[in-house]
């Protein structure tokens, strides 16, 4: 009896303990509803008005707006088909006519994500709560913020009707493609109004909001179509088609929208700005923060930079013989980069940005040739401490390789030209006489020079880095080369000053930084080189066009002829020029003829820098102290002998410690 007593008191005692803690907890969970809620944005009156998010504009280089981020056409849901507001409803809340702004087993499955699994704030988020989201100003995944959005939907639930909600929504939900709302999504994928949407187009529309980038049909078709099943298999599961509907929506392909031309000035640039800001600043806040981008584009050089690729490319398949109506043409990309900065000027990827988005300037890596080879030599130069009036010999080489078939370089000429002095060797883009110095210093070092001029693509460690057998970009060519023309001075590239937030503050401000990589006198050395290439060289045909600045490059050619480069600088400005086909394949001419870098790439250059510096004054290298010239025999290496008129002499750059008549012995 006595221990049933002591039990009911014990219960009576944990009911009483137990509602003084549900009491404390409510008293807690209001103060901090209060808390939070005292500096909550305020409701937009009518709701419709949340659209008005600020948008995010992008200036070039000289103040001008290159485009606008975050345009909407607000349209009524009664001009939207019927498919597309099924679709979103199904993929984004399919409770949303159910709850009242918050969807419970959602919000507690986030909780427990949140909580027991990543540590990161799971988002669990109705179509109410991402309308809240736009409110804020702050993007950061926090506890407090999403709170906050808990709240701020329950009070436009409690305001609003459901069909002012969606209204809100649909326009201004982000697809891609600088696409905000439903009407601007249907006009920029599909050349429609969103009320003409057929079920495929609509469902494959809805499924890009979960990632407009991964998503974009653009460039990704085949996963957007994949992210579309998904939808339309949501769609069946909630009953709003049926399973027949389904299966026939998925075996279309929506034809996308292509405009004829590329109207919007450096198309290629905006995407590779947009891609560097949503990666430091997220989506959200690119698309809807309000931000303004001062970019380093300047659309002068980029237009002339876009005109030289189209003409370059139209001459082309006239050289080719490749008809308009042929389905598969050569592509070409040209990057130009401020050589006193790392700002990227200009930047084309492609022929036509419609017909292609794929930005082959930093994305397509490709084999840069005998462009690698100054770094072939600076590496020799530094390792060796070798000069420009070294004699080597040009000769058949073979090369043991550890493991595999012995190397045998062959120079495009399939002949040998015996001794000559490393300057000519380069002007002439002889391959066995830079097989040579590879094997003598290694592969190690000429990768050691590369990566300190700033290319980042994953480089082999075999002998034929020498002949550029390793992948790179042109965007990676043109910020390396900018390393040579202010012999030695690394710049990282860029493509934006100054971003300032919605309320003009400055939130990133780009501060130009140095970093010595080159000793200045061996790049000199190599420059002095390259300039030879111009002069009397493989790219001889720059002077041809009428470039006649002081300038300094390397071509660049594969020895199945699949690409064809010129990458070049003046003292300000370097730019890089690749073509050949997306899927790998000969460039060759009506003769059958193979398509070399001087023939292809370089007067595409030389047109682009031609009039992107018309109106500069004219600049020369800088010559560093300790450098002097002497005029030598390019066989010999020698001061040329005064009788021997017919001896073919060049001018070297030589540092004091350095002397002539000094050839390379095995």
């Amino acid at each position: 009896m006595i221990f049933f007593l002591r039990f009911s008191k014990l219960i009576r005692f944990c009911l009483f303990a137990g509602l003084i803690f549900v009491s404390l907890a409510c008293l807690a969970g209001m103060f901090l509803v209060f808390y939070v809620a005292k500096d909550l944005p305020k409701l937009p009156s009518p709701l419709s008005r949340i659209i008005e998010t600020p948008q995010t504009r992008v200036f070039d280089s000289n103040g001008q707006v290159l485009i606008t981020l975050g345009e909407r056409n607000p349209i009524p849901l009664n001009m939207v088909s019927r498919d597309f507001i099924n679709a979103i409803i199904a993929t984004e809340d399919h409770r949303f006519f159910e709850h009242h702004g918050v969807n419970k087993l959602r919000t507690l499955k986030g909780l427990y994500v949140t909580l027991f699994q990543s540590g990161n704030v799971q988002g669990a988020s109705t179509i109410t709560q991402q309308l809240a989201k736009n409110l804020f100003f702050s993007f950061e995944k926090t506890y407090t913020r999403k709170f906050k959005e808990l709240l701020v939907a329950l009070q436009i639930e409690a305001s609003n009707t459901k069909q002012e909600i969606l209204h809100a929504y649909i326009n201004q939900i982000h697809f891609g493609a600088g696409a905000q709302g439903v009407e601007k999504a249907a006009r920029v994928f599909f050349g429609k109004s969103a009320l003409d949407l057929s079920l495929p187009e609509a469902a494959l529309l809805a499924g890009l909001p979960k990632s407009p980038t991964n998503y974009n049909p653009y460039r990704h078709y085949d996963r957007a179509l994949a992210r579309r099943d998904i939808v339309l298999k949501r769609m069946v599961q909630t009953g709003l088609i049926s399973d027949l509907e389904a299966r026939q929506a998925m075996s279309a392909r929506p034809e996308l929208y292509h405009k004829e031309s590329d109207s919007r000035i450096g198309s290629y640039f905006v995407d590779a700005l947009i891609n560097e800001l949503i990666s430091t600043y997220g989506e959200d806040v690119v698309y809807h923060g309000g931000l303004k981008v001062f970019a380093t584009m300047d659309k002068r050089l980029q237009s002339y930079a876009s005109q030289s690729i189209k003409k370059g490319l139209e001459r082309l398949d006239t050289m080719m013989g490749i008809k308009a109506e042929n389905r598969v043409h050569p592509q070409g990309a040209l990057v130009a980069i401020d050589t006193g900065s790392g700002a990227v000027k200009a930047m084309v990827g492609g022929k036509n940005y419609y017909k292609s988005e794929f930005n082959r300037a930093v994305k397509a890596r490709r084999q840069p040739g005998s462009g690698f080879k100054p770094f072939v030599y600076y590496a020799a130069f530094k390792q060796l401490g070798w000069h420009p009036a070294i004699i080597m010999t040009d000769k058949p080489v073979i090369i043991p390789v550890k493991g595999a078939a012995d190397w045998k370089p062959k120079n495009f000429t399939k002949t040998f030209s015996g001794d000559m002095i490393l300057k000519k060797a380069l002007t002439n883009s002889v391959n066995t006489i830079a097989a040579q110095l590879v094997e003598k210093i290694g592969p190690d070092m000429v990768i050691r020079a590369a990566k300190a001029c700033g290319i980042q693509s994953p480089l082999k460690n075999v002998y034929s880095i020498a002949l550029g057998t390793s992948t790179i970009t042109p965007f990676e060519m043109a910020s390396a080369y900018t390393v040579f023309a202010t012999l030695g001075i690394r710049h990282e590239p860029f493509f934006f000053r100054r971003v300032e937030d919605a309320l003009g503050r400055v939130i990133f401000e780009h501060i130009v930084q140095e970093k010595r990589v080159l000793e200045p006198a061996i790049a000199y050395q190599v420059v002095d080189m390259m300039k030879s290439v111009i002069e009397r060289g493989s790219a001889r045909s720059v002077r041809q066009l009428g470039f006649h600045r002081e300038a300094a490059g390397k071509t660049g050619t594969t020895d199945n002829y699949n690409d064809a480069w010129f990458t070049g600088f003046t003292p300000t400005l370097c730019a890089s020029v690749w073509i050949g086909f997306d899927r790998k394949k000969r460039l060759t001419d009506i003769n059958k003829n193979g398509i070399t870098g001087g023939k292809g790439a370089a007067p595409i250059w030389a047109e682009f820098m031609i009039n992107a510096l018309k109106s500069d004054p004219e600049r020369k290298f800088s010559i560093p102290d300790d450098i002097r010239f002497e005029t030598v025999d390019t066989t010999t290496g020698c001061p040329p002998e005064e009788e021997n008129s017919i001896a073919e002499v060049l001018t070297v750059p030589l540092k004091p410690e350095q002397f002539l008549c000094i050839k390379e012995e095995k």
